[in-house]
């Protein structure tokens, strides 16, 4: 059974904020280190658990959330270099409901009529290292690894000892094309490796390292620094996509791929070109059944909308693309013994019980720690040291226990603590709220250390020399309590080198990355203070609007005295509401909250907040969109409206500049008549948009 979703944004921002922190780590392991400590399904049920929450609470959606990142950024010894195009990842189904869900989603966003066929391709998902291949007149001049899907690592020497690979396109290709695809290592072939460096590191009389899996065995390989060890393992390459392109050779995604590979790549034989729903599904079926016979890892099918013009429709949301996804095989549940319940204690103060098991392999991934999420989870489950549990590698959070086999074993219930364990503060649980939460506030060390850690965190601040190790050193030697205490440790410069570890090198280095955030973006800045029910999207919505951060505080001050004007300026942000509004005056009516903040913004000087749009007629102005749609789904119009500089709201004030009202528009059509408010039909705004190019 899965874990219950949050009830309440508090426990919705801590889980969040967990979950970011949770996936982050694994995808540094992963994409960085070659070095995973989970499985595929447990990585995609933290990230399924966190889409389940940003859905639920989506104005808590954290700048650095998973769903608009990317793999992890690339480190080491190769350079890095942007893409030409972002190489985004996809989002996952699970069974064939989220397949026909996601088939749902492209209906309404295209606005399609029900007879109208949605063609899809499918094809297997390897598991491998994703990498895009640039082809400038004919010739390879540059593969990148993916990445954190903005900036990659630079591995053309390495692709071009790859045989799979073409180091050249043939005549009448596009002058500039860039060809993307799967790097892996067939299993046979890793095995053979295995043993390779098990006999070498014998004869060398040393304990060889050897390779967990082929996907790690390929991105190891791949990423050497001498070219020559790449060249002597056993390296394959699929295509499955393309990025920069100075042409598309057709108007399909199936008319692509069978031009790619016309051109000597190799494209997975199971690859179907487009065909129905039940068509992919199918596809979906035949390449489970026979996949234990592949001679490569896969983990799922992915299904992509054929028709390249509704993939432009479509588009992007966070890091994934609406016009694709990811169908993952279901996975495995293995059983294990609870050793303890440890109490960890978070940012918010809220105390997460953390199961400690005895290791169990699942997979081929040893899992040692499973969340138990809150008393009433443990209660459910009628947990206690010593029972027998069942661990599932699919569901909400993986590892997650979904079954107790000894609770009618006569044993004492565990208790939740009543008092924190970091602190001794009393520990409550707010009326209504499942979670128990410490009330030690600034005084309890496990919330100062996580404040700060979360203002630095890379959806924050993003100070990446500033990690927890250090900030513990700094309040340890209580040069820190409050965010605007980083911005002054270049004070104690000459204490710092004067310490144990510490050499001119990492003290410099560690003080201009903190000087590089000087200036720092001021959504980013808003959502490194915690307030309450600001995530990372609500942060840049809010300073969209007001543009400068001194003139949110003053409307969130004006709102809480009752300032009608200054409420109906929050009224305008689409999904800013009563709550939000209400948390911003709480923060700012708190004396030490208004200290800090101007202790920070002394420090600190955040640019005016500035979005890059086509420049329109409806350019900083404010559209309200009415009735029914028939060409374009809302969330289009929405979308195309914000990129030609405007915004959107959804209620009609003496504010609203224009009114776009199709079919079926009833109170906001008379109440933008009465105030004198231009309005226009649908054909209306798509010359609007037209005309801006």
């Amino acid at each position: 059974m899965a874990a219950p979703l949050p009830t309440d944004d508090s426990a919705a921002a801590a889980e969040l904020e967990r979950l970011a922190a949770e996936i982050a780590h694994h995808n540094r392991l992963y994409h960085t280190d070659d070095a995973p400590e989970i499985s595929d399904a447990d990585y995609d049920a933290l990230m399924r658990r966190n889409t389940a929450i940003e859905a639920a609470f989506p104005h808590l959606v954290r700048a650095d959330s998973p769903s608009v990142k990317v793999g992890a950024a690339p480190a080491g010894h190769l350079t890095k270099v942007a893409h030409a195009r972002p190489m985004f990842s996809l989002d996952n189904a699970f069974d064939d409901e989220d397949v026909r869900d996601f088939v749902g989603r492209v209906r309404r966003f295209l606005a399609l009529p029900d007879d109208e066929p949605v063609m899809l391709t499918a094809e297997p998902k390897i598991d491998g290292l994703s990498c895009s291949l640039r082809y400038e007149d004919g010739e390879l001049v540059q593969a990148l690894t993916r990445g954190d899907g903005q900036v990659g690592e630079d591995v053309t020497a390495n692709v071009r000892t790859v045989a799979d690979i073409p180091a050249s396109l043939p005549a009448g290709a596009p002058r500039v094309f860039e060809v993307r695809g799967e790097i892996y290592m067939e299993k046979a072939a890793f095995a053979a490796l295995n043993a390779r460096l098990l006999a070498e590191g014998e004869a060398a009389g040393k304990e060889a390292r050897q390779f967990a899996n082929p996907r790690n065995a390929a991105a190891g390989s791949l990423r050497q620094k001498d070219a020559r060890v790449t060249a002597s393992r056993p390296l394959r390459f699929f295509a499955w996509g393309w990025g920069e392109a100075s042409d598309v050779p057709g108007d399909t995604q199936s008319a692509v791929i069978a031009a790619i590979r016309s051109w000597g790549f190799p494209v997975a034989k199971q690859f179907q070109p487009g065909g129905g729903l039940d068509a992919a599904l199918a596809t979906y079926q035949a390449i489970e059944t026979g996949r234990a016979d592949l001679p490569f890892d896969i983990d799922g099918v992915v299904y992509k909308v054929d028709r390249l013009d509704w993939q432009a429709r479509l588009g992007f949301v966070g890091r994934a693309p609406r016009w694709g996804i990811a169908h993952k095989f279901p996975a495995e549940r293995a059983q294990t013994t609870l050793l303890d319940i440890d109490i960890q204690v978070g940012r918010t103060g809220k105390l997460t019980p953390v199961a400690k098991l005895e290791p169990v392999t699942v997979g081929g991934v040893v899992v040692r720690n499973a969340t138990l999420h809150n008393a009433d989870e443990i209660a459910r489950l009628g947990v206690r040291p010593g029972d027998r549990v069942v661990l599932q590698r699919t569901g909400d959070v993986i590892p997650h226990i979904v079954a107790n086999l000894t609770r009618d074993e006569p044993r004492p219930a565990w208790t939740f603590p009543m008092l924190c364990p970091q602190c001794g503060s009393e520990a409550v649980a707010e009326e209504g709220e499942v979670d128990v939460r410490c009330t030690g506030g600034l005084i309890c060390p496990a919330q100062r250390l996580e404040r700060l850690r979360h203002f630095v965190s890379r959806g924050a601040l993003d100070i990446d020399s500033l990690g927890v190790e250090r900030l513990k050193l700094f309040l340890d030697l209580g040069w820190i309590a409050e965010p605007a205490d980083i911005f002054r440790l270049a004070g104690h410069r000459d204490e710092l080198l004067a310490m144990k570890g510490w050499k001119e090198t990492s003290v410099d280095g560690l003080l201009a990355a903190i000087e590089a955030r000087r200036q720092p973006d001021a959504a980013r800045l808003l959502f490194g203070l915690g307030i309450r029910h600001v995530g990372a999207i609500t942060a840049r919505d809010l300073t969209k609007m007001f543009v400068m951060l001194p003139a949110l505080r003053t409307a969130a001050e004006a709102a809480r005295s009752g300032d009608a004007d200054a409420a109906e300026r929050f009224a305008l942000i689409d999904g800013v509401g009563p709550v939000v509004v209400e948390a911003l005056g709480d923060f700012f009516h708190e004396p030490h909250n208004r200290q800090a903040w101007d202790d920070l913004l002394a420090q600190v000087s955040p640019p005016p907040f500035l979005v890059e749009t086509r420049e329109s007629r409806v350019s900083g102005k404010t559209v309200v969109f009415t009735g029914s749609l028939e060409t374009m789904s809302r969330d289009e119009a929405k979308a195309q409206a914000e990129a030609l500089g405007a915004r959107v709201a959804g209620s009609v004030s003496a504010r609203t500049d224009l009114v776009v009202a199709g079919p079926g528009a009833g109170s906001k059509l008379k109440k933008a008549a009465e105030l004198g408010i231009e309005v226009i039909d649908e054909a209306g705004w798509a010359a609007i948009v037209a005309a801006a190019g």
